[in-house]
């Protein structure tokens, strides 16, 4: 562990990051790593994961089904001060979306493409249909610190009061946690969860550098100074481990996503390396 913390120093000083931090939580042998994991970042797209969270939460409760119809429109009200925006279709990572509006989806349709496509139209939907405060009670009610969910995505206004979705490294290791431990409402529910996040589409970030055999359940969060990337990590034969890596940077700066996929390896070659050696050490007793 000593030796990824340098290793991350070094990165984090030749990449230009303002700042980076790591969060792993391996479920296989329950070591942990912690760097600068309590630190607040702008959300951006990753604070769709705890929206995901309450839209399970509400189907748990009986308050909605997955196969419960939305009425699609794209009408939202600020934060800040309740008046109306739209989510624009050009900054939306799903723009085929905007052809349903003035009809209807299912919950689980909407949810995943909030997720694999990031679609914010989709997001604000759903948190629209389950509420701000379902949101951030299911996180209290979880125990799950360090995220704060204030408002839908694309709210200019409030984001120019200074009301912003944050959340910490530590924070979504813990979130999803739950889910890749099936603990967040029920195996079935969690498992759901799983697939959706499954199906990721931008994988230019935490499994960009890992093996073909490694599947990874994740979401993915950049705006102008702001590059995330969060999920559960399934290596061959052993359990997964969770991750959370968040950066900011000068608006101008390239490879963030380089980064990111860079300290993937690093913690990936850690965890998988421990086993190797692990494995090798007891052939050589034996």
């Amino acid at each position: 562990m000593d030796a990824l913390h340098a290793k991350l120093d070094a990165l984090e000083r030749s990449s230009g990051a303002r700042a980076l931090a790591v969060a792993v939580y391996d479920t296989d042998t329950h070591a942990s790593f912690r760097r600068d994991a309590d630190r607040w970042f702008h959300a951006a797209s990753t604070i769709k994961v705890a929206i995901l969270l309450g839209v399970y939460a509400s189907i748990h409760h009986g308050w909605l089904l997955p196969h419960s119809r939305v009425h699609v429109r794209n009408r939202f009200f600020s934060a800040a001060d309740g008046s109306t925006f739209r989510v624009l279709a050009d900054r939306d990572g799903n723009s085929e979306l905007y052809a349903a509006i003035g009809k209807t989806m299912r919950v689980d349709q909407l949810a995943l493409h909030m997720i694999a496509t990031s679609s914010n139209l989709a997001t604000n939907l759903l948190l629209d249909l389950v509420g701000l405060e379902t949101v951030q009670r299911t996180l209290d009610e979880l125990h799950v610190d360090g995220i704060d969910v204030t408002r839908g995505v694309e709210d200019e206004r409030a984001f120019e009061h200074g009301i912003i979705n944050r959340v910490t490294a530590d924070g979504l290791v813990q979130l999803l946690r739950l889910v890749a431990e099936e603990r967040a409402f029920s195996p079935e529910l969690s498992h759901e969860m799983l697939e959706i996040l499954h199906a990721q589409e931008f994988k230019r970030g935490i499994p960009a550098r890992l093996p073909g055999a490694v599947r990874v359940a994740h979401k993915t969060g950049e705006i102008s100074t702001i590059a995330h990337d969060a999920g559960v990590v399934y290596p061959p034969d052993r359990k997964p481990y969770v991750i959370a890596v968040l950066t900011e940077w000068s608006p101008e700066a390239t490879g963030r996503s380089a980064t990111i996929a860079e300290v993937s390896h690093e913690v990936f070659e850690l965890l998988t390396h421990h086993d190797n050696s692990g494995h090798d050490n007891g052939a050589e007793n034996g």
